[in-house]
């Protein structure tokens, strides 16, 4: 939990959410903060300033530290939030002015990817010596587990943080939390197998770092789940058309070693677990398929040499862009022991938007003290690390073009088939 201070400041981030129009928020906040600032590091990015401009829209009385590199940039996005925002030059990997930036600040979000092949937790290290409760957009598998062998140190400082927030991971591990929560409920049988299916046309308008993240996936080998057995897979195969519902349609999705699959199975206790991901156009499939497997290994391992890929690719990407758009589609299916099945979809038209609303849910339920000391995945025990998941889940989804839960498969499909007597799979 926060640490405590006025009760007064406590009351006015609740009259702030209130006042952003949301409502359900009845439950009260356990601990007061201490000036309602929240640090957005990577805030001159995509999706940190996608994250400021969402919180400064939802709760305009935050106070927004603006956290990046580039002074530039940071005041062109400062320009656009208002009085009640700053930009904070800071360098990650610099531990002394990181510390000094957290200092009286309520909350950091790190959204300063790419996380794959990073050597140490260095934000989170910061925020727990510096006792400031923590986010990250973290979408690494070893990052990820590194982040949560510091969960006693967090324990201890009585820091409440969250790895692998935002969208994907992140809105899909609660999704997928809420899908075994709400068949172990209805007696559907054990969960058995539960597969994330992921779609973004082009690079989702999120820019250079989404496509460093992309390459650097395919220098790892895919970590997946079956019958409880850990297997490893090749990247970008094992291709699948899957149907995202309304808006979006059937689109080819394949393998990646993503970290909601090693964190559902052990959390969630699913025994067979996937993450698949596909892209438009169809020629941006074909050519990662080409990199996985033409590509050395240790090219794709090594960052310096993967910014040199992306300097080369982001113009043509960036130009194909403006074409392609930048719908984003995420479907979770669960399939029980008894042979049902339940799906959930979150559809929205642009990806650099909703990165902001979904990192921006994640940042208000752990300023309203729902996170409690320590680290922990986004699906792990309601009341634990999200205290309200469909409060959560309603923020996430403002502005989508499709959001369903709990439904048969058939019933969000364009194309269900009928087996006869109006029965569907």
């Amino acid at each position: 939990m926060l640490p405590s201070s006025s009760l007064h400041l406590n009351r006015s981030i609740f009259a702030c959410l209130n006042n952003g129009g949301r409502k359900g928020l009845d439950h009260s906040l356990r601990k007061g903060h201490k000036n309602c600032r929240v640090l957005i590091m990577g805030g001159t990015g995509r999706v940190g300033g996608s994250t400021a401009r969402t919180l400064s829209k939802l709760c305009p009385d935050l106070r927004i530290l603006i956290g990046g590199r580039n002074r530039e940039k940071g005041a062109a996005l400062v320009s656009t939030l208002g009085e009640n925002s700053e930009f904070v030059e800071v360098n990650i990997d610099n531990v002394n002015t990181l510390e000094a930036a957290l200092n009286d600040v309520d909350l950091v979000v790190h959204a300063a990817g790419p996380f794959q092949r990073a050597d140490k937790c260095t934000v989170l290290e910061a925020a727990i010596s510096t006792k400031t409760a923590y986010v990250d957009v973290c979408d690494d598998t070893i990052y990820a587990c590194r982040a949560k062998s510091f969960h006693e140190k967090a324990v201890a400082a009585d820091v409440p943080a969250i790895t692998t927030g935002g969208i994907y991971p992140g809105v899909s591990n609660v999704m997928a939390a809420e899908l075994v929560r709400s068949a172990k409920n209805e007696s559907m049988g054990e969960p058995e197998r539960l597969r994330f299916f992921y779609y973004t046309a082009g690079s989702g308008g999120v820019g250079p770092t989404i496509l460093a993240t992309s390459f650097l996936l395919l220098g790892e080998d895919v970590i997946a789940y079956n019958k409880g057995e850990k297997i490893k897979l090749k990247p970008y195969s094992g291709m699948l058309n899957i149907d995202f519902g309304k808006g979006i349609g059937k689109r080819d999705v394949y393998l990646l070693n993503l970290p909601e699959v090693k964190s559902a199975h052990e959390v969630l206790g699913v025994p067979t677990v996937s993450a698949r991901f596909g892209t438009a156009p169809f020629f941006w499939n074909w050519g990662m398929e080409a990199i996985a497997n033409l590509v050395p290994v240790e090219f794709l391992r090594d960052k310096s040499k993967v910014q040199q890929l992306v300097q080369i690719f982001d113009p043509l990407v960036r130009a194909v862009d403006g074409i392609a758009g930048e719908r984003v589609s995420m479907r979770v299916d669960l399939e029980c022991s008894n042979g049902r099945s339940t799906t959930g979809i979150f559809s929205h038209k642009r990806l650099s938007l909703s990165v902001g609303s979904a990192t921006a849910a994640f940042a208000l339920a752990v300023l309203e003290g729902s996170t409690e000391p320590g680290v922990w995945y986004p699906e792990e025990p309601e009341g634990i690390a999200i205290e309200a998941r469909q409060l959560l889940l309603e923020r996430a989804a403002q502005g989508t073009i499709n959001f369903v839960m709990n439904k048969p498969p058939w019933m969000v499909e364009t194309d269900p088939k009928e087996i006869g007597l109006g029965i569907y799979v």
